[in-house]
C-alpha cells in the first residue's frame, strides 16, 4: 500500500456549539449528510460528534486537493461512517469520488479522536 494523500485537521468543540445555537439546524443541513446529522442529534452532546466528522472531512478534502476543480469539493461529498467492526470509515461522492478516483485511491484511512474541547481527524488516502 502506498499513500497518494494525507489530511489533519482540529476542531474546537465550543466553537461547534456555538454554531449549532446560533444556526441551529442550518448547521446540520449544510454540512453533513442525513445520516450522520441523525447520528449527532441521538448524541447526549450533538457538537462534539458534529466537530469530530467536520475535522474528518476537513482531513479528506485536504489530502485530495492538488487540483483546482478539487478546491470545489462540498461538505456532504465527504461522510463519515462506521464500517462493521466500528472503526470510522469515509464515503465519498460527487466531485469528492472523482477526485480520488483520478488519484487511483482505493482506501481512504481515518484516524478521529475527541474530548469535550477538540476534535481531531487524520485521513490517508492508499493505494493499494
Amino acid at each position: 500500500m502506498s499513500a497518494v494523500g494525507v489530511g489533519v485537521d482540529l476542531v474546537e468543540v465550543e466553537r461547534v456549539r456555538r454554531m449549532i445555537t446560533e444556526k441551529g439546524g442550518h448547521v446540520f443541513d449544510r454540512l453533513l449528510t442525513a445520516p450522520e446529522a441523525a447520528y449527532c442529534r441521538s448524541r447526549p452532546d450533538p457538537a462534539e460528534h458534529v466537530a469530530v466528522r467536520l475535522a474528518a472531512k476537513e482531513a479528506v478534502y485536504k489530502a485530495l486537493q492538488g487540483s483546482d476543480e478539487a478546491r470545489g469539493i462540498g461538505w456532504r461529498e465527504i461522510e463519515v461512517v462506521r464500517a462493521a467492526d466500528g472503526r470510522p470509515d469515509v464515503v465519498l461522492t460527487g466531485l469528492a469520488a472523482r477526485r480520488a478516483k483520478a488519484m487511483g485511491v482505493r482506501r481512504v484511512l481515518l484516524s478521529l479522536s475527541h474530548t469535550h474541547q477538540a476534535a481531531v481527524a487524520v485521513a490517508v488516502l492508499a493505494r493499494e
